[in-house]
């Protein structure tokens, strides 16, 4: 008598059993629900889970720089930053990623698709929604808490808002850029490769427990 396991015909598997379901996750899935990180009591510094965003990156075809700077202007109303800048609308933003290369930015993939075709033969684009995670971080410590790892100087003086940057925190490379502030001072966008999301969860709840810190599931910059 054979000692191998025995294959069970496919007809007698449960259908249970033979249905895997995939669901989608968030880049930020495994945080903490919404509260308090840290210290108790008033919160020094908010962190906010960037969720559903449309994210891609753009080069810019060669001897199409006009007409891709018309594109976006007309499709988004925004100016194309030559310079370390990130420029923003009500519902997009356009973040410098180096010479000749941006992230377009979507607070909503609905119809981001179309916003992609529209640029087609103007840019090299790259769909990165999947790709980044993306935080919002405020509060009147998140400068503190971030100089902990961060290789720039984020002083308001030569990081003023619109400023953007590619740098390291903890190691990690990450895209940061200054908004508009909110009423506990600086708001900065950060995004790091989804693949590094647990490592730099891992730097930044750390560094912000010092001074407490609110989570969110999600929202705008």
């Amino acid at each position: 008598m054979s000692d191998a396991a025995t294959i069970p015909d496919a007809d007698t598997i449960p259908d249970a059993a033979r249905k895997l379901e995939w669901a989608p996750r968030g880049a930020w899935a495994e945080l903490p629900a919404d509260g308090h990180l840290g210290t108790p009591g008033a919160a020094g510094t908010t962190i906010t889970a960037r969720n559903g965003l449309g994210i891609a990156s753009l080069i810019a075809a060669e001897g199409s720089d006009d007409a891709l700077v018309q594109a976006l202007k007309t499709r988004f109303g925004l100016d194309l930053p030559s310079t370390p800048l990130a420029v923003r609308s009500a519902t997009h933003a356009l973040v410098w990623a180096g010479p000749g290369q941006w992230l377009l930015v979507a607070d909503d993939r609905s119809g981001f698709a179309d916003d992609l075709q529209a640029l087609s033969g103007l840019a090299a684009i790259a769909e990165q929604s999947d790709g980044r995670a993306a935080l919002t971080l405020s509060g009147p410590k998140i400068r503190d808490a971030l100089a902990k790892g961060c290789m720039i100087d984020l002083h308001p003086s030569v990081f003023p808002i619109g400023a953007a940057a590619l740098t390291s925190i903890a190691h990690i490379g990450v895209h940061l850029w200054r908004v508009a502030d909110g009423p506990d001072g600086a708001v900065f966008e950060i995004m790091v490769a989804r693949s590094m999301a647990g490592s730099f969860w891992s730097w930044l709840s750390a560094s912000v427990a010092e001074f407490g810190c609110t989570l969110a599931a999600t929202g705008r910059g």
